[in-house]
């Protein structure tokens, strides 16, 4: 896949399409009753209980903002909230048009990556990734998002908060550091022909010695790489002699798989490829960290990516089934009461099932409350590679969602639903033209400058599409909506 995207690019039909993001009773009234600030004010601003404090670009910022608000040192019972401005904060995600407030990314890991980029293919990506380039192009979509005013936190920021000034923070880490690294024998020899005095090299006891002496940076790059230590007795020197095998998160850069936020809250998701199934472990830590609830989780024989879903308002959630996601795990979001929708539409990929067009958001996309993309050739009735709909509606007796339509074709569904549909032919869709990251009031990141024009131009979008470089990124075979991890969206005001 090739991409026209070599520098960052701003199309744009509305000047002020950004003040959504800005909270509400700052600054000057506009004519729909919000108020906005300057651009540059926005972007140092923020809000909490105690009125605006300087803007934490990262974590590591936190220190400063919360010398500012002159609280107490944070007590912290074990696996509680870390971040004073996150707590008492739910997670929740209505609809994709809504303002996004909190983001939580993977920066490309350095030793994760390297490993993945020593056999592309094998570790799940498209193309072959030059790392570096890809920590500039994600660095500089990090810093776009703060523009736009989100609270954007990383993986590793989280996993490091606090660990090095609060033992409860650090014997934390150290217990998932603990889980992933292993100690073993080599094949064909037993532990029990050791010197007795060697045994413990391959105990418990030694490894979490050898943990509790780590770094911070030693402790994260651990649980990034999952190392095994396989040790032969050498009779000489130490007695033992190592040799590594690693099992990489080369994909928690797609922070959007491991879990969805509902109108519930975050549900941990099942990853279909094995390589990927430690990463729900570490994000559902960092939840915890974050204090933030886990709504619920998904468990066998369901597998759920967050690729498949969508946010389509109170009343309606969406997921895509076929290639990643499956209906084992759809019925278990309805019948756990995880989705806080009255509505519920299964969206089922039987006739394409291809690692291009692997999750939904490969494919559609929301851009306003009432426009769309969707790539064209799976639309209609006489698609061969048509998407159908199964919808289910909550029954408010019983609380229990029923089958109420059945196989509607997936643009007739979405038309129905009151969206403009944008087609995105076949060859913008393979630049990633369709994996778009909204961040509220029609504020588009997108990869693809042709169909960004193509969006700004049709007279039914009313908003901006910022194009940024993320080539890099898409060689691992994702983009920016998959990268990102909306964990906290600005609900609307329903009215009674």
């Amino acid at each position: 896949m090739s991409h026209d995207s070599a520098s960052l690019k701003t199309v744009s039909t509305s000047q002020d399409s950004l003040q959504g993001a800005i909270p509400s009773g700052i600054g000057s009234p506009c004519p729909n009753g919000t108020s906005v600030v300057e651009p540059a004010a926005k972007a140092s601003m923020t809000e909490n209980g105690n009125g605006l404090l300087p803007k934490s670009a990262s974590f590591l910022d936190v220190r400063s903002v919360e010398d500012a608000t002159s609280a107490p040192p944070l007590k912290r019972s074990k696996m509680s909230t870390v971040v004073n401005l996150l707590e008492a904060r739910t997670a929740v995600q209505e609809h994709e048009n809504e303002v996004a407030e909190v983001v939580i990314v993977c920066e490309p890991e350095q030793a994760s990556l390297m490993m993945g980029g020593l056999h592309p293919r094998g570790s799940l990506y498209e193309r072959p990734v030059n790392i570096d380039t890809a920590k500039q192009q994600h660095a500089e979509f990090r810093k776009v998002l703060r523009e736009h005013g989100v609270r954007v936190l990383t993986v590793r920021e989280i996993l490091a908060h606090h660990v090095d000034t609060n033992m409860s923070a650090r014997v934390d880490l150290e217990e998932l550091v603990a889980e992933a690294l292993k100690y073993e024998m080599a094949p064909g020899h037993d532990v029990m022909s050791l010197a007795e005095s060697d045994r413990h090299y391959l105990s418990d006891a030694y490894k979490r010695e050898v943990i509790s002496h780590m770094s911070t940076t030693q402790l994260i790059d651990t649980v990034l790489i999952n190392p095994t230590v396989t040790l032969l007795p050498s009779y000489r020197d130490t007695g033992l002699t190592a040799s590594y095998t690693f099992e990489p998160l080369s994909n928690l850069v797609y922070t959007r798989d491991q879990q969805v936020t509902t109108c519930k809250g975050i549900v941990m998701g099942r990853l279909r490829s094995a390589q990927r199934q430690r990463e729900v472990q570490v994000m559902r830590f960092c939840f915890n960290k974050l204090g933030m609830a886990v709504a619920g989780e998904i468990k066998e024989p369901g597998f759920l990516e967050g690729g498949d879903f969508f946010p389509m308002g109170s009343d309606l959630a969406m997921a895509g089934i076929g290639l990643r996601s499956n209906l084992d795990a759809c019925k278990q979001l309805m019948d756990e009461d995880l989705l806080g929708t009255r509505r519920f539409a299964v969206v089922r990929d039987d006739f394409d099932q291809h690692q291009d067009r692997m999750h939904l958001d490969c494919v559609f996309s929301v851009l306003s409350d009432r426009c769309c993309i969707m790539l064209a050739d799976i639309m209609g009735e006489a698609s061969p590679t048509r998407r159908l709909v199964d919808e289910y509606t909550r029954d408010p007796a019983s609380g229990k969602y029923k089958l109420t339509r059945e196989g509607v074709e997936f643009s007739a569904f979405i038309s129905g639903e009151g969206y403009h549909i944008i087609p995105i032919s076949n060859e913008h869709q393979l630049q990633y033209a369709c994996n778009v990251l909204n961040l509220g009031d029609s504020r588009i990141i997108s990869v693809h400058a042709h169909s960004a024009r193509q969006i700004v131009k049709d007279p039914r979008f009313s908003g901006d599409v910022q194009v940024i470089d993320f080539s890099s990124i898409t060689s691992m075979y994702g983009s920016v909506h998959c990268a990102s991890q909306v964990v906290k969206r600005v609900p609307r005001v329903h009215k009674a």
